[in-house]
């Protein structure tokens, strides 16, 4: 029950941010993915099935948001929270720095899988925001790794 509570307060977080990007400025989502943040930190924290699930969840909130196919960044999420999930069991990800080229891979490697799906289903091309997208995986890491920096300081000053 305590992990419910925890993993919906994080997802409806990144709804908020993600909802707050979107009015701030529509590109802002285009350079920090805040939901694939949730469904890293929550694979890591527990394992690979619990990400793959909560990847797949975040990924239609995250396709409720587009237009475009419900479903495609789902698939891309799930594949990301169970890779996410058994990588930090075999290397420790904990360091800032081995965090950020973690979630730099994870992303970049969830961006691919999702442009794939994304011009297999659709025959247009994919909107870039001017080259703005390719710019994710390296926004969301440097958040995502200064943030789960500051998430396990504020855990071990509140034990």
């Amino acid at each position: 029950m305590k992990d419910f509570v925890k993993v919906s307060l994080g997802i409806i977080i990144a709804f908020l941010f993600y909802t707050v990007l979107n009015k701030i400025s529509p590109s802002l989502i285009l350079l920090f993915n805040v939901f694939s943040l949730v469904v890293i930190y929550f694979a890591v924290k527990k394992n690979e099935i619990f990400g793959a699930c909560l990847g797949a969840f975040c990924g239609l909130i995250q396709d409720s948001f587009s237009l475009g196919v419900f479903g495609v960044a789902g698939l891309a999420k799930t594949v990301a929270g169970f890779t996410a999930g058994y990588i930090s069991k075999k290397v420790d990800t904990v360091p800032f720095l081995r965090s950020f080229i973690f979630i730099l891979l994870l992303i970049s490697f969830e961006f691919v899988i999702w442009a794939l799906l994304y011009s297999f289903i659709f025959s247009e091309s994919i909107n870039t925001g001017g080259g703005l997208i390719f710019f994710q995986p390296l926004g969301t890491a440097l958040v995502g790794s200064i943030l789960f920096f500051f998430l396990r300081k504020f855990k071990r000053s509140k034990s």
